[in-house]
């Protein structure tokens, strides 16, 4: 069975990761899967046995998403437009797909209609079945006649919608208000969350703060409150690594191993990282979907100060959910200051250890049953 995963990530990268969990969840149940990235590459993203076909990369400029940039750092245009909507049919035709799966659209990725519209609309003349691959919590769309016209896209192109996300935590219609419209295609795979890895007592990380941004292209600001925030918290002892993904800039990085006194650890992010949180004694973080599930699988305390630039409302959404339930302290992103980060540390140091919260963490795995049966296998 061959599958073509259509990914695009703009600005994080947690959609690449996400989608190289599924992408080899799917290889892991026989399917041979071709991988259409549209983004720029990211390093140490393993997309295990896939075919990866590489479409002209772009990028958000800013956290504002309104302009795209492609490889060069222009304003993609009309013609650039048509050639990557032309080499994506290519793709599909030469990969003659049993199953076509598209990241995040219509829910998502709209400036890409371009290419995705005539992608799905491929699919369907073809007879090949067509799946969207949706995370739990959506960015709120006020607007009407955008949920109408994403109905619109899935009634007439969509056959299963799996959203990666487990009903016991959030319903997907809490965030996307139309979804009883189109519930007979709805399909919860439970999170998407890489296997949990073995807990060693010892080793970096061992009663640490571990302060991370994920890939970093927004996070700078809160790496730096962290630093300024060490001497005013109850962790003031303790060493405080702080991890820099691979969007914060080489001269980004430099001043803040500076500034680093003694007790301070600035480097990049690492493999490793769900291993530093089982060890840790609290992690600072943002809440984005990867970064929040490999923290319920550590256990570990946590603080975190969800992205909320533009319209931004998912990591929010996610961040007051689990704080409701006493797994996390959020600090509010809008008027972050050393002392609002402090303030959190301290609150949650004297809190009591969190409860886990049960939760599907096998949607990888799910997903391929579900992908499998979408093709009458």
């Amino acid at each position: 069975m061959k599958i073509l995963f259509h990914v695009q990530h703009l600005l994080g990268i947690g959609h690449d990761r996400r989608a190289a969990l599924v992408a080899r969840g799917l290889a892991g149940a026989g399917m041979a899967v071709t991988l259409l990235r549209g983004g720029h590459a990211v390093p140490g993203v393993d997309y295990g046995p896939a075919r990866v076909i590489q479409l002209p990369p772009v990028r958000a400029a800013d956290a504002g998403f309104k302009t795209l940039l492609d490889e060069e750092g222009k304003p993609i245009d009309e013609a650039w437009r048509r050639h990557r909507r032309d080499a994506a049919l290519r793709a599909f035709n030469d990969v003659a797909p049993d199953l076509l799966l598209v990241e995040s659209f219509p829910f998502a990725r709209r400036a890409f209609r371009f290419e995705l519209i005539p992608l799905l609309e491929a699919a369907k003349a073809a007879g090949v079945p067509t799946a969207c691959s949706v995370r739990d919590i959506l960015v709120a769309k006020p607007d009407p006649a955008r949920v109408e016209e994403v109905v619109g896209t899935v009634e007439r192109l969509v056959d299963t919608v799996l959203v990666h996300g487990d009903p016991a935590l959030i319903p997907f219609g809490a965030t996307f208000p139309a979804a009883a419209r189109i519930e007979d295609r709805i399909r919860y795979t439970g999170y998407v969350a890489a296997p949990a890895a073995p807990v060693i007592a010892e080793g970096d990380g061992a009663g640490e703060v571990v302060v991370s941004v994920g890939g970093g292209a927004v996070g700078l600001p809160l790496l730096r409150a962290a630093l300024a925030a060490r001497p005013l918290t109850p962790a003031r002892d303790a060493v405080w690594r702080l991890l820099a993904g691979p969007d914060v800039a080489e001269e980004a990085m430099r001043p803040l191993r500076a500034a680093a006194p003694a007790g301070v650890i600035v480097e990049r992010a690492r493999p490793d990282f769900p291993a530093l949180l089982a060890r840790c004694r609290l992690s600072i973080s943002q809440a984005g979907y990867n970064t929040v599930l490999d923290l319920l699988q550590a256990g570990c305390r946590a603080v975190v100060v969800p992205f909320a630039a533009g319209s931004e409302t998912e990591q929010a959404t996610r961040a007051r959910l689990l704080e409701a339930r006493g797994r996390l302290t959020v600090v509010e992103e809008a008027g972050l200051t050393p002392e609002s980060l402090a303030a959190g540390v301290a609150r949650t140091l004297a809190a009591p250890p969190p409860a886990p919260i049960r939760l599907e963490l096998d949607g990888a795995a799910r997903t391929a049953r579900l992908l499998a049966a979408a093709m009458g296998a």
